[in-house]
Protein backbone atom coordinates (compact mmCIF):
# COMPACT_ATOMS: atom_id res chain seq x y z
CA UNK A 1 0.00 0.00 0.00
CA UNK A 2 2.81 2.39 0.91
CA UNK A 3 4.65 1.64 -2.32
CA UNK A 4 1.49 2.18 -4.35
CA UNK A 5 0.92 5.59 -2.73
CA UNK A 6 4.53 6.56 -3.44
CA UNK A 7 4.09 5.43 -7.04
CA UNK A 8 1.02 7.63 -7.50
CA UNK A 9 2.73 10.53 -5.74
CA UNK A 10 5.68 10.13 -8.08
CA UNK A 11 3.56 10.06 -11.22
CA UNK A 12 0.90 12.62 -10.43
CA UNK A 13 2.21 14.62 -7.47
CA UNK A 14 3.21 17.72 -9.44
CA UNK A 15 -0.09 17.85 -11.32
CA UNK A 16 -2.09 17.37 -8.11
CA UNK A 17 -0.07 20.14 -6.42
CA UNK A 18 -0.78 22.53 -9.34
CA UNK A 19 -4.53 21.76 -9.14
CA UNK A 20 -4.43 22.19 -5.37
CA UNK A 21 -2.54 25.48 -5.54
CA UNK A 22 -4.91 26.84 -8.20
CA UNK A 23 -7.86 25.75 -6.07
CA UNK A 24 -6.43 27.41 -2.96
CA UNK A 25 -5.69 30.72 -4.68
CA UNK A 26 -9.06 30.65 -6.48
CA UNK A 27 -10.82 30.26 -3.13
CA UNK A 28 -8.80 33.04 -1.47
CA UNK A 29 -8.59 35.44 -4.41
CA UNK A 30 -11.75 36.23 -6.44
CA UNK A 31 -9.79 37.46 -9.47
CA UNK A 32 -7.25 34.63 -9.62
CA UNK A 33 -9.14 32.05 -11.68
CA UNK A 34 -10.04 34.35 -14.55
CA UNK A 35 -9.15 34.12 -18.23
CA UNK A 36 -7.10 37.32 -18.05
CA UNK A 37 -5.06 36.28 -15.01
CA UNK A 38 -4.41 32.73 -16.23
CA UNK A 39 -3.33 34.22 -19.56
CA UNK A 40 -0.96 36.54 -17.70
CA UNK A 41 0.51 33.58 -15.80
CA UNK A 42 1.14 31.76 -19.07
CA UNK A 43 2.79 34.86 -20.49
CA UNK A 44 4.93 35.35 -17.40
CA UNK A 45 6.49 31.88 -17.59
CA UNK A 46 7.43 31.97 -21.27
CA UNK A 47 10.94 33.36 -20.83
CA UNK A 48 11.99 31.05 -18.01
CA UNK A 49 10.44 28.05 -19.80
CA UNK A 50 12.38 28.69 -23.01
CA UNK A 51 15.54 28.83 -20.89
CA UNK A 52 14.47 25.68 -19.04
CA UNK A 53 13.98 23.83 -22.34
CA UNK A 54 17.65 24.50 -23.07
CA UNK A 55 18.65 23.18 -19.65
CA UNK A 56 16.45 20.13 -20.25
CA UNK A 57 18.23 19.31 -23.50
CA UNK A 58 21.64 19.54 -21.82
CA UNK A 59 20.44 17.25 -19.01
CA UNK A 60 19.08 14.73 -21.52
CA UNK A 61 22.66 14.03 -22.67
CA UNK A 62 23.81 13.86 -19.03
CA UNK A 63 25.21 17.40 -19.03
CA UNK A 64 24.29 20.63 -17.31
CA UNK A 65 24.37 24.09 -18.88
CA UNK A 66 25.02 26.78 -16.27
CA UNK A 67 25.66 29.45 -18.91
CA UNK A 68 22.02 29.93 -19.95
CA UNK A 69 21.46 32.90 -17.62
CA UNK A 70 24.44 34.78 -19.05
CA UNK A 71 23.29 33.90 -22.56
CA UNK A 72 19.93 35.50 -21.82
CA UNK A 73 21.63 38.66 -20.58
CA UNK A 74 23.96 38.81 -23.60
CA UNK A 75 21.19 38.39 -26.16
CA UNK A 76 18.89 40.80 -24.33
CA UNK A 77 21.57 43.50 -24.34
CA UNK A 78 22.64 42.60 -27.88
CA UNK A 79 19.10 42.75 -29.28
CA UNK A 80 18.41 46.10 -27.63
CA UNK A 81 21.71 47.62 -28.75
CA UNK A 82 21.25 46.53 -32.37
CA UNK A 83 17.99 48.47 -32.54
CA UNK A 84 18.76 51.41 -30.24
CA UNK A 85 22.43 52.01 -31.07
CA UNK A 86 22.63 50.78 -34.67
CA UNK A 87 18.99 50.95 -35.89
CA UNK A 88 19.00 47.45 -37.34
CA UNK A 89 15.79 45.78 -38.61
CA UNK A 90 14.03 43.12 -36.56
CA UNK A 91 15.12 40.16 -38.70
CA UNK A 92 18.80 41.10 -38.27
CA UNK A 93 18.30 41.43 -34.50
CA UNK A 94 16.73 37.98 -34.24
CA UNK A 95 19.27 36.25 -36.49
CA UNK A 96 22.28 37.78 -34.72
CA UNK A 97 20.84 36.92 -31.29
CA UNK A 98 20.21 33.30 -32.27
CA UNK A 99 23.69 33.01 -33.76
CA UNK A 100 25.15 34.38 -30.52
CA UNK A 101 23.30 31.69 -28.56
CA UNK A 102 24.50 29.00 -30.96
CA UNK A 103 28.13 30.20 -30.67
CA UNK A 104 27.96 30.06 -26.88
CA UNK A 105 26.61 26.52 -27.19
CA UNK A 106 29.49 25.63 -29.53
CA UNK A 107 31.99 27.04 -27.04
CA UNK A 108 30.47 24.92 -24.29
CA UNK A 109 30.58 21.85 -26.52
CA UNK A 110 34.21 22.48 -27.46
CA UNK A 111 35.26 22.68 -23.81
CA UNK A 112 33.19 19.65 -22.79
CA UNK A 113 33.39 17.33 -25.79
CA UNK A 114 36.82 18.20 -27.17
CA UNK A 115 38.80 19.25 -24.11
CA UNK A 116 36.96 16.88 -21.74
CA UNK A 117 36.30 19.53 -19.09
CA UNK A 118 33.40 18.45 -16.81
CA UNK A 119 30.10 20.04 -17.82
CA UNK A 120 29.56 22.02 -14.65
CA UNK A 121 33.05 23.50 -14.64
CA UNK A 122 33.07 24.29 -18.37
CA UNK A 123 29.68 25.99 -18.41
CA UNK A 124 30.48 27.81 -15.15
CA UNK A 125 33.57 29.28 -16.81
CA UNK A 126 31.57 30.24 -19.90
CA UNK A 127 28.94 31.81 -17.67
CA UNK A 128 31.55 34.18 -16.26
CA UNK A 129 33.11 34.85 -19.67
CA UNK A 130 29.80 35.68 -21.34
CA UNK A 131 28.71 37.74 -18.33
CA UNK A 132 31.89 39.79 -18.57
CA UNK A 133 31.54 40.22 -22.33
CA UNK A 134 28.03 41.64 -22.30
CA UNK A 135 28.72 43.96 -19.35
CA UNK A 136 31.88 45.22 -21.01
CA UNK A 137 30.02 45.70 -24.29
CA UNK A 138 27.29 47.72 -22.57
CA UNK A 139 29.83 49.47 -20.30
CA UNK A 140 27.70 48.42 -17.33
CA UNK A 141 24.64 50.37 -18.54
CA UNK A 142 21.13 49.17 -19.28
CA UNK A 143 20.14 50.01 -22.85
CA UNK A 144 16.92 51.94 -23.47
CA UNK A 145 15.34 54.16 -26.13
CA UNK A 146 17.38 57.28 -26.95
CA UNK A 147 19.65 56.68 -23.96
CA UNK A 148 22.26 59.30 -23.22
CA UNK A 149 25.92 58.33 -23.55
CA UNK A 150 28.67 59.56 -21.17
CA UNK A 151 29.80 62.11 -23.77
CA UNK A 152 26.35 63.75 -23.78
CA UNK A 153 25.15 62.36 -27.13
CA UNK A 154 22.01 60.25 -27.40
CA UNK A 155 21.39 56.90 -29.05
CA UNK A 156 19.69 57.40 -32.40
CA UNK A 157 17.23 54.50 -32.35
CA UNK A 158 14.50 52.88 -30.33
CA UNK A 159 12.94 49.44 -29.91
CA UNK A 160 10.89 48.42 -32.92
CA UNK A 161 7.12 48.20 -32.41
CA UNK A 162 7.08 44.92 -34.34
CA UNK A 163 9.79 43.51 -32.06
CA UNK A 164 7.89 44.58 -28.93
CA UNK A 165 4.87 42.62 -30.14
CA UNK A 166 6.77 39.37 -29.54
CA UNK A 167 6.84 39.94 -25.80
CA UNK A 168 3.90 42.30 -25.27
CA UNK A 169 1.38 41.46 -27.99
CA UNK A 170 -1.64 39.19 -27.60
CA UNK A 171 -3.59 36.95 -29.93
CA UNK A 172 -7.22 36.42 -28.82
CA UNK A 173 -6.18 37.46 -25.34
CA UNK A 174 -3.29 34.97 -25.22
CA UNK A 175 0.25 36.40 -25.20
CA UNK A 176 2.03 35.82 -28.51
CA UNK A 177 5.08 34.63 -26.55
CA UNK A 178 2.90 31.97 -24.89
CA UNK A 179 1.71 30.74 -28.30
CA UNK A 180 5.34 30.47 -29.40
CA UNK A 181 6.14 28.60 -26.19
CA UNK A 182 3.39 26.03 -26.67
CA UNK A 183 4.57 25.41 -30.24
CA UNK A 184 8.15 25.01 -28.99
CA UNK A 185 7.17 22.60 -26.19
CA UNK A 186 5.16 20.46 -28.61
CA UNK A 187 7.96 20.44 -31.20
CA UNK A 188 10.70 19.53 -28.71
CA UNK A 189 8.52 16.84 -27.13
CA UNK A 190 7.90 15.25 -30.53
CA UNK A 191 11.60 15.53 -31.38
CA UNK A 192 12.73 13.83 -28.16
CA UNK A 193 10.14 11.06 -28.13
CA UNK A 194 9.32 10.39 -31.79
CA UNK A 195 12.54 10.93 -33.75
CA UNK A 196 15.71 8.91 -34.08
CA UNK A 197 17.89 11.84 -33.01
CA UNK A 198 15.83 12.48 -29.89
CA UNK A 199 16.12 8.85 -28.83
CA UNK A 200 19.86 9.00 -29.50
CA UNK A 201 20.13 11.90 -27.08
CA UNK A 202 18.45 9.87 -24.32
CA UNK A 203 20.65 6.84 -25.06
CA UNK A 204 23.75 9.03 -24.96
CA UNK A 205 22.70 10.50 -21.63
CA UNK A 206 21.88 7.08 -20.19
CA UNK A 207 25.18 5.41 -21.08
CA UNK A 208 27.63 7.22 -23.32
CA UNK A 209 29.92 4.24 -23.83
CA UNK A 210 27.05 1.92 -24.77
CA UNK A 211 25.74 4.60 -27.14
CA UNK A 212 29.16 4.89 -28.77
CA UNK A 213 29.46 1.11 -29.19
CA UNK A 214 26.00 1.00 -30.78
CA UNK A 215 27.14 3.39 -33.50
CA UNK A 216 25.77 6.68 -32.18
CA UNK A 217 28.04 9.66 -32.79
CA UNK A 218 27.99 10.75 -29.16
CA UNK A 219 30.25 13.77 -29.65
CA UNK A 220 27.98 15.14 -32.34
CA UNK A 221 24.87 14.46 -30.24
CA UNK A 222 26.28 16.23 -27.19
CA UNK A 223 27.47 19.15 -29.31
CA UNK A 224 24.02 19.61 -30.84
CA UNK A 225 22.43 19.46 -27.38
CA UNK A 226 24.57 22.34 -26.13
CA UNK A 227 24.02 24.37 -29.30
CA UNK A 228 20.27 23.88 -28.90
CA UNK A 229 20.55 24.91 -25.25
CA UNK A 230 22.27 28.14 -26.29
CA UNK A 231 19.66 28.84 -28.96
CA UNK A 232 16.73 28.37 -26.57
CA UNK A 233 18.43 30.63 -24.02
CA UNK A 234 18.86 33.19 -26.80
CA UNK A 235 15.14 32.99 -27.58
CA UNK A 236 14.53 33.69 -23.90
CA UNK A 237 16.79 36.73 -24.19
CA UNK A 238 14.97 38.01 -27.27
CA UNK A 239 11.61 37.68 -25.51
CA UNK A 240 12.97 39.35 -22.40
CA UNK A 241 14.13 42.41 -24.37
CA UNK A 242 10.79 42.46 -26.19
CA UNK A 243 8.80 42.16 -22.97
CA UNK A 244 10.54 44.93 -21.00
CA UNK A 245 11.39 47.12 -23.99
CA UNK A 246 15.04 47.58 -23.03
CA UNK A 247 18.33 45.73 -22.58
CA UNK A 248 18.87 44.82 -18.92
CA UNK A 249 22.43 43.72 -18.17
CA UNK A 250 21.31 41.46 -15.30
CA UNK A 251 18.28 40.03 -17.10
CA UNK A 252 19.38 36.42 -16.88
CA UNK A 253 20.67 36.38 -13.30
CA UNK A 254 17.52 34.93 -11.65
CA UNK A 255 16.53 32.80 -14.64
CA UNK A 256 19.15 30.07 -14.19
CA UNK A 257 17.86 28.92 -10.82
CA UNK A 258 14.21 29.26 -11.82
CA UNK A 259 14.77 27.22 -14.97
CA UNK A 260 16.67 24.53 -13.05
CA UNK A 261 13.84 24.36 -10.51
CA UNK A 262 11.29 23.92 -13.31
CA UNK A 263 13.36 21.16 -14.93
CA UNK A 264 13.81 19.15 -11.74
CA UNK A 265 10.19 19.54 -10.68
CA UNK A 266 9.41 18.13 -14.12
CA UNK A 267 11.39 14.96 -13.34
CA UNK A 268 8.46 13.72 -11.24
CA UNK A 269 5.68 14.58 -13.69
CA UNK A 270 3.85 11.42 -14.83
CA UNK A 271 6.64 9.33 -13.32
CA UNK A 272 9.19 10.27 -15.98
CA UNK A 273 12.18 10.18 -13.63
CA UNK A 274 14.26 11.91 -16.27
CA UNK A 275 14.48 15.28 -18.01
CA UNK A 276 11.48 15.80 -20.29
CA UNK A 277 10.03 18.92 -21.84
CA UNK A 278 6.40 18.33 -20.82
CA UNK A 279 7.51 18.00 -17.20
CA UNK A 280 9.62 21.13 -17.55
CA UNK A 281 6.60 23.06 -18.83
CA UNK A 282 4.43 21.81 -15.96
CA UNK A 283 7.18 22.71 -13.48
CA UNK A 284 7.27 26.23 -14.90
CA UNK A 285 3.49 26.49 -14.63
CA UNK A 286 3.63 25.44 -10.98
CA UNK A 287 6.25 28.07 -10.16
CA UNK A 288 4.37 30.71 -12.18
CA UNK A 289 1.09 29.96 -10.39
CA UNK A 290 2.79 30.16 -7.00
CA UNK A 291 4.49 33.49 -7.75
CA UNK A 292 1.31 34.99 -9.21
CA UNK A 293 -0.87 33.89 -6.30
CA UNK A 294 1.61 35.01 -3.65
CA UNK A 295 1.93 38.39 -5.37
CA UNK A 296 -1.85 38.82 -5.44
CA UNK A 297 -1.89 37.99 -1.72
CA UNK A 298 0.57 40.88 -1.20
CA UNK A 299 3.31 38.66 0.19
CA UNK A 300 6.76 40.27 0.06
CA UNK A 301 8.73 39.29 -3.02
CA UNK A 302 11.68 38.03 -0.97
CA UNK A 303 9.49 35.28 0.54
CA UNK A 304 8.82 33.80 -2.90
CA UNK A 305 12.20 32.07 -3.02
CA UNK A 306 11.37 30.21 0.20
CA UNK A 307 8.21 28.82 -1.36
CA UNK A 308 9.91 27.94 -4.65
CA UNK A 309 12.78 26.25 -2.82
CA UNK A 310 10.38 24.23 -0.67
CA UNK A 311 8.45 23.04 -3.73
CA UNK A 312 11.71 22.03 -5.41
CA UNK A 313 12.88 20.09 -2.35
CA UNK A 314 9.55 18.23 -2.11
CA UNK A 315 9.59 17.37 -5.82
CA UNK A 316 13.18 16.13 -5.67
CA UNK A 317 12.54 14.20 -2.46
CA UNK A 318 9.66 12.28 -4.01
CA UNK A 319 11.47 11.74 -7.31
CA UNK A 320 14.76 10.42 -5.99
CA UNK A 321 13.26 8.49 -3.06
CA UNK A 322 11.04 6.52 -5.41
CA UNK A 323 13.82 6.04 -7.98
CA UNK A 324 16.23 4.76 -5.32
CA UNK A 325 13.59 2.36 -3.94
CA UNK A 326 12.93 1.01 -7.43
CA UNK A 327 16.64 0.30 -7.89
CA UNK A 328 17.02 -1.36 -4.49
Amino acid sequence: MKDKLLHYAFRYGAVVVIIGVIGFFSFRLPYFFTYGNLSDILGSITIVTFVAIGVTLSLVVDGFDLSVGSTVSLTTVGAASLMIWYQQPVYVVIIVSLLAGALIGLLNAFLIVKLRIPDLLATLAVMYIVGGIHKTYAQGYNIYNHMEFPDGTKAPGEMSAAFLQLGQGKWFGIPISAVLLIIAVAAVHIFLTRTKYGRQMYVTGGNEEAARLSGIKVKKVRTLAYVASGIFAAIGGILYASRVGSGQIDAGSPLLMESVAAVFVGFSVFGAGKPNVIGTFIGSVLIGVLVNGLTMMNMQYFTHDIIKGTVLVLALAVTFYVLNRSKA
